[in-house]
């Protein structure tokens, strides 16, 4: 896609997410838009920047390892929304804003000893579908997977995040989202604290997601264009 057509598209997208919000009562500014730039290069990326996206989400450390030196220079956020692996907690810890897609004690105590006198804010991946393959916490291990992450002093727990399953018809998707919603009002209750971040939606459903209390929507083909991916991961 050429970058002439990102301003395009993101008024498009920034249209669609108003409309979302007024339909549910909601105000736009309360959504984040997060630019999905995996696998697209930093001409986008910058693109999108001067277009007047801030948050960007990637998926792997060592792509955004090799992109970060020709975007250090930009005040933005940078989260990692991909499976992370706990032998990659001290890189992401420096390179990432934060992460989006915590889902394992191990990669959470790594990160936490390696945020270094920083607060690194993360979801909660919750793993809705019966897809075995898919990351994510399982909804049955969730209060006692928060239980043990919560106390951890340099990681601050914001919400949840999921990846639910895709159908052709977006609106299959809405009891996945609503039900996200509840798991993070009855965590909220548990750990009597707040948890503002509901991170769903992506480019095929974010109207539905918004519809249904998405804070946080991770926005990829609507905004740069197609992408190859392979069978075993969602588009965002």
């Amino acid at each position: 896609m050429p970058t002439s057509s990102l301003p395009a598209n993101l008024d498009r997208v920034r249209e669609q997410i108003a409309r979302a919000a007024e339909r549910a009562g909601r105000r736009a500014d309360e959504i984040t838009l997060v630019a999905v730039s995996k696998t697209f290069p930093v001409t986008a990326i910058r693109a999108a920047y001067e277009a007047g996206l801030r948050h960007f989400g990637e998926n792997r450390v060592q792509e955004f390892e090799s992109k970060q030196p020709a975007l250090a220079g930009l005040d933005a956020v940078w989260h990692m929304i991909g499976h992370l692996q706990s032998n990659k907690a001290r890189r992401a810890a420096h390179l990432f804003s934060r992460v989006d897609s915590m889902d394992d004690l191990s990669l959470a105590q790594k990160l936490n000893a390696a945020a270094e006198g920083k607060r690194i804010p993360i979801l909660i991946e919750v793993r809705l579908g019966d897809e075995a393959a898919k990351s994510g916490v399982a909804e049955s291990d969730l209060p006692s997977f928060a239980d043990a992450i919560a106390p951890l002093a340099h990681l601050d727990l914001l919400g949840l995040m999921t990846i639910p399953p895709y159908f052709d018809d977006p609106a299959r998707v809405r009891p996945f989202f609503a039900k996200l919603r509840v798991l993070r009002d009855d965590l909220s209750r548990r750990l009597a604290r707040p948890l503002p971040v509901l991170s769903m939606g992506m480019s095929h459903d974010f109207e539905i997601a918004i519809e249904e209390g998405s804070t946080e929507v991770r926005i990829g083909t609507a905004l740069f264009g197609a992408r190859h991916t392979t069978p075993e991961t969602s588009e965002p």
